[in-house]
């Protein structure tokens, strides 16, 4: 075996080693901070060149060290082709950084030589600085695989301009920031690329309580309770993707995230384009309003009144029950799930129709709203929506049904009730 392929088993070895799964408090991914975060490593690599362009002026050593780069773009391909990643668009971008490094340290040497002198004293190269750089790809790769849902829609201006321009040229700035949006994934979305990345990417729209919402910065709620469960027993990270109600079908398509929570209700038309894990939960909807309106509003009929104002959050089955047992009520969409119920309070709408799980904790927690009524229309069984591909059901059903079986997830679901 040649050294340069020695080395770049030793360092490939290293990098896998340093990505292992990770679980702490649930937080949402968002778009800027994820991709922010590639930019970032990519400048924390530039950012050390004075540091090794020094250790190179002291030991005497050329700036360009041809062996060294081979072996680490060939081990950060191979890492990134471990992940699941699509291994040439990664090694082309280590390229760049490269010719990016080398020109970096050409510049200060040069500067140092017209001056007549440069640095006496720098960090070890083998000690410090190289573990430093190998410890920034791992990272970097964690990075990239996280970053994969946002990469190609990223705006390529606000890419370069996050490069600051005392180190980056303009034209290296455009060229990373062009090679950043091709990485993409190697392969379709399978369970074998998942268990490739290392993590468990999770859409949920993250605004409905008792089931998915952000407390402060933190996402809580029994479905984030139960994918957590569920990340841990295959050894994945969770990771949230923030998506919709409207949108969770043609995101999960578009490959976001490789499955959806968050109180998900199991519909003809999701059973359609999307498969479903074992039944969580059962509700069905019912109203909610103000407490002093209880005698006014006995049933769906009374409610269907001129005069009446219905607020929903728009594109999930709320809005679709509404639409086709309402004709004579005014119907008003209010974006935010969950400042909805401020509608209520402050007197802009009357009622608002929704799952009597969510009723019994707003109703518990704000004691001017009330379950209007016993009556629940449309029970609906509520599950983790998942790829339509049958491996997805046969990978996520053996955790999560002996979680509904044993009472951990009414557990959970209690928990975040109370909350």
């Amino acid at each position: 075996m040649s050294f340069a392929r020695h080395s770049a088993s030793c360092l490939l070895g290293f990098l896998l080693a340093a990505a292992s799964p990770s679980h702490s408090a649930a937080h949402l991914d968002r778009a800027g901070d994820v991709v922010g975060e590639t930019v970032r490593l990519i400048d924390a690599r530039l950012a050390l060149m004075p540091d090794i362009a020094a250790a190179k002026w002291v030991a005497h050593l050329p700036v360009t060290d041809s062996a060294r780069e081979q072996v680490v773009i060939a081990a950060a391909g191979e890492a990134a082709e471990h992940r699941g990643l699509a291994r040439k668009p990664v090694e082309r971008l280590f390229v760049l950084q490269m010719e990016a490094a080398r020109n970096r340290q050409e510049r200060l040497i040069e500067l140092w030589q017209r001056e007549g002198g440069g640095p006496t004293h720098a960090p070890s190269l083998s000690q410090s600085l190289r573990p430093r750089l190998d410890r920034l790809t791992v990272e970097f790769i964690e990075a990239l695989v996280r970053a994969v849902p946002y990469l190609a829609n990223a705006p390529l201006d606000s890419l370069s301009e996050a490069l600051p321009a005392e180190r980056w040229t303009a034209d290296e700035r455009t060229r990373l920031a062009t090679a950043l949006k091709d990485i993409h994934f190697d392969t379709g979305r399978s369970v074998r690329r998942t268990r490739m990345t290392g993590i468990l990417r999770i859409g949920v729209p993250a605004d409905y309580a008792p089931f998915a919402w952000e407390a402060g910065a933190e996402l809580v709620g029994a479905d984030i309770d139960l994918t957590t469960a569920l990340a841990a027993q295959l050894n994945l990270t969770p990771v949230y993707v923030r998506s919709s109600w409207a949108g969770l079908l043609a995101d999960l398509e578009e490959d976001r995230f490789d499955l959806a929570a968050g109180g998900i209700s199991v519909t003809p038309a999701r059973q359609a384009r999307a498969g479903f894990s074992a039944t969580l939960v059962t509700g069905g909807k019912t109203a909610i309003g103000r407490c002093s309106d209880k005698a006014r509003f006995t049933s769906l009929q009374r409610i269907d009144q001129r005069g009446v104002r219905v607020v929903e959050n728009p594109g999930g089955t709320n809005e679709a029950f509404a639409r086709r047992h309402l004709t004579e009520a005014s119907l008003a969409i209010h974006t935010d799930n969950v400042s909805v119920f401020n509608e209520l309070l402050e007197g802009r709408a009357d009622v608002m129709l929704t799952d009597d799980l969510e009723v019994a904790r707003i109703a518990r927690h704000e004691s001017r709203l009330c379950r209007l009524f016993d009556d629940v229309f449309e029970p609906a069984d509520k599950a983790l929506l998942l790829p339509p591909e049958s491996e997805w059901k046969d990978l996520v059903d053996p955790v999560v049904a002996p979680a509904v079986t044993r009472g951990d997830y009414r557990h959970w679901l209690e928990m975040a009730t109370a909350r």
